[in-house]
């Protein structure tokens, strides 16, 4: 086997729910830098170091045991203690965490030498109590005021920030299980360590975290063994709730079961209507929060496996659904949210994220999901019940989305603190000519045309259960029409390919981009002009082996290390991909799904990120991590997923008793078992198999009739819609 380069960012990232730490790989947490324990978008630790009589330990090896875990290992440089010498190496110390609202830290040191130690233990924690935004943002303001106290009898370490009527605090205690009692002086707690040759001395703190009126305790028993199992309980329900696989190809295998792994670790418990759901957070370690595209795209990607997410999204985002105008935050009625902070900025509004409404998309995107999920679950109270939410999405698509009435979708900013860009590429340099100059708004990307296309089509669908025959097919006229004026207006037959948007002045934007793709999943394109789209899209300047790229290779602003103008985002390319089977270009989704797949295989535990640079594979390279990347990232997480759905041609048809399939499945994946795929309340075991160049499927379990093959591009009232049969 060759050797493979394991790539991924140099730290330690453990969390759960809405409490995030990061530290450098020593598990400690240095500054100035961006790590730190973040807790509803506040920085409670800014830095945490540890000393042996004011000396540094050094790093053997650390990392995360699980998302919300961690060990590190290190040993003592040589120093000189008031008892004499300690050699190097003399000392072992192990540092474990793990959170649970708030932090359980172990700490055990063995003294591994022929002669008894005695030191100063000292670990050093400071808190900036910065927001989220302006630490990501390397511009940290101090508004309020920070004081510490320490309280020796009862071992309480307490920081606390208050600004007017906004406040967080640190609650660090010291006296938990320790058998020596700390002293805190100097901005360090001290702990005297007196170890016999071959003795061990351990110490815990716990760090607990405050929210104005919300307490949030930390976990009580040291991370031994029972704890341990409890988490892995945990883990042990959530793979039996959701769709598990398995297959020769070992490396597809281990990317699909981290995507699940991270799923799981992504759950956001946030408050529904009358109970609690779980959501997938956006990503680790800037996007802990409510979003309105990611999670609903992360819900699409995880249908198939876990349903009871896009329900959860569905609820707390009807719940936030904007009811009247406000320009500061983007906001019109009926428009879904793009944000949603609790950070200090936030809460003075001096950020529109409150929450801020800035996304184009997110809104026909809530029509897609809500129908897609009725179309899992087989549960009609879900669209009965989010049926205002729906009539409120159709009003805004038509008064706020088509802002000058011409039929199309378009955004601009009214916002002094708005998003100039609010499509998926949200980065202020996302939309340019192809000379590199910026678009002027409004803008009119290519991909909203298409995923309010859908929307409307799916809409339509749910107003025929509803008996609502004469809404539905005024939907259906609209979507006929906005085909009709996409293909024409959007075609340019020179180019032959489609515009990556109209500006301001509806004058096309010819940049080759990924975003074209995305019209692909959503059906807009003409299906006589579908292979000239993939065939671009497979031209090495957009496809770089790894993935297809945000921006073509051959354009002035190419930067294969850039956010979004070169780099390669495997959930755009999950969408591509199931676009691409949806027209019958099974092959190329197919090779999309390797470039994907393979390259999850070089980041440390096959754990795609948020993005990587869009550098071109050759016979030695391996895929580049881009600096900043949110790892775990739910839409990335959700990729394979997504992929594996376009190579086996699954459509969930629950309200009709029907799951169909058409698998396609190519010489690198010969075969996949899936095992408890929901369609309803039902199961289902299923084995593919390629023979030849054709892929069988045999019902191992759940009900055979209900199974059937047929063609993904042509199949349902939607599917065949989509593919312009409207």
């Amino acid at each position: 086997m060759a050797f493979k380069v394991q790539v991924g960012p140099a730290q330690i990232a453990i969390h759960q729910g809405q409490t995030v730490f990061v530290t450098a790989p020593d598990g400690q947490v240095n500054s100035p830098s961006n790590h730190g324990m973040y807790f509803r978008d506040t920085r409670v630790i800014s830095a945490w170091a540890i000393y042996a009589n004011g000396e540094p330990w050094d790093l053997l090896n650390g990392g995360a045991v699980s998302s919300h875990a961690a060990h590190i290992v290190l040993t003592n440089h040589a120093f000189v203690s008031e008892d004499g010498p300690i050699p190097a190496r003399t000392l072992g110390l192990k540092i474990g965490r793990h959170v649970e609202g708030g932090m359980h830290e172990d700490i055990d040191i063995t003294n591994n030498g022929l002669r008894p130690v005695r030191f100063n233990l000292e670990i050093a924690i400071r808190s900036d109590f910065a927001d989220i935004f302006e630490v990501k943002g390397e511009e940290i303001v101090r508004r309020g005021h920070i004081t510490t106290s320490w309280t020796p009898k009862r071992q309480v370490l307490r920081i606390a920030y208050r600004n007017k009527d906004f406040c967080r605090e640190l609650i660090v205690r010291a006296g938990r299980g320790n058998n020596t009692p700390a002293t805190n002086a100097n901005g360090r707690l001290s702990f005297d360590i007196a170890l016999t040759a071959g003795e061990s001395w351990h110490g815990c703190l716990t760090y607990e975290l405050i929210d104005g009126n919300s307490h949030i305790r930390a976990p009580g028993p040291c991370a031994d063994a029972s704890e341990m199992t409890s988490h892995a309980k945990k883990m042990n329900d959530w793979q039996r709730a959701v769709l598990k696989i398995t297959t020769s190809n070992e490396e597809f295998y281990r990317c699909y079961n981290q995507g699940v792994i991270d799923m799981a670790a992504l759950r956001l418990p946030l408050k529904g209507t009358d109970r609690m759901v779980f959501v997938p957070a956006a990503g680790l370690p800037w996007f802990v929060a409510l979003f309105g595209r990611d999670t609903l795209i992360g819900s699409l990607q995880t249908l198939i496996v876990y349903p009871e997410f896009a329900a959860g999204a569905l609820e707390v985002l009807g719940q936030y659904q904007a009811t009247e105008r406000d320009d500061y935050r983007d906001a019109e009625p009926g428009k879904i949210l793009h944000e949603l902070r609790y950070g200090e900025l936030a809460h003075f509004k001096l950020i529109p994220h409150t929450p801020y409404y800035g996304t184009a998309d997110a809104t026909p995107l809530y029509l897609v999901a809500l129908h897609a999920t009725w179309r899992a679950t087989g549960n009609r109270e879900l669209i009965e019940r989010q049926l205002p939410n729906v009539e409120a999405c159709l009003s805004w698509i038509d008064k706020y989305g088509d802002r000058d009435g011409d039929g199309f979708q378009e955004y601009q900013t009214r916002s002094k603190a708005g998003y100039e860009n609010m499509g998926w590429k949200d980065s202020g340099d996302a939309v340019m000519y192809p000379d590199g100059t910026l678009v002027a708004g409004p803008k009119a990307l290519c991909e909203l045309q298409g995923y309010v296309y859908d929307a409307w089509l799916r809409t339509a669908e749910i107003y025929d259960e509803l008996g609502n025959k004469r809404r539905a097919n005024a939907l259906r006229k609209k979507a006929t029409e906005l085909y009709d004026k996409f293909n024409d207006a959007f075609w340019d037959e020179s180019a032959g390919l489609y515009a990556y948007a109209l500006d301001g002045a509806k004058k096309k934007v010819m940049t080759v981009a990924s975003n074209i793709g995305q019209c692909l999943w959503s059906g807009i394109v003409a299906p006589e002009r579908a292979e000239a789209v993939v065939k671009r899209l497979m031209r090495k300047d957009m496809w770089s082996g790894w993935g297809i790229r945000t921006l073509s290779a051959d354009h002035i602003s190419f930067n294969p290390y850039d956010y979004q103008t070169g780099a390669v985002w495997p959930h755009d390319n999950s969408l591509i991909a199931l676009g691409m089977r949806r027209y019958g270009f099974a092959a190329e989704a197919a090779m999309v799904a390797r470039d994907i797949s393979g390259a999850a295989s070089h980041f440390l535990l096959n754990r795609l990120p948020e993005l990587y640079a869009g550098l071109q594979r050759d016979g030695t390279s391996f895929p580049v991590q881009y600096l900043g990347a949110n790892v775990p990232q739910a839409w990335a997480a959700g990729t394979p997923f997504m992929l594996l759905q376009a190579m086996l041609g699954l459509q969930q048809d629950a309200p009709r008793g029907k799951l169909y399939v058409d698998p396609a499945l190519p010489d690198w994946l010969p075969d996949v078992t899936l095992t408890d795929l929901r369609l309803g309340r039902s199961r289902f075991d299923i084995r593919f198999w390629r023979e030849g160049k054709e892929t069988s499927f045999e019902v191992l379990k759940g009900k055979r009739s209900a199974v059937e093959r047929m063609s993904i591009e042509m199949s349902g009232s939607v599917a065949g819609e989509r593919c312009g049969q409207a």
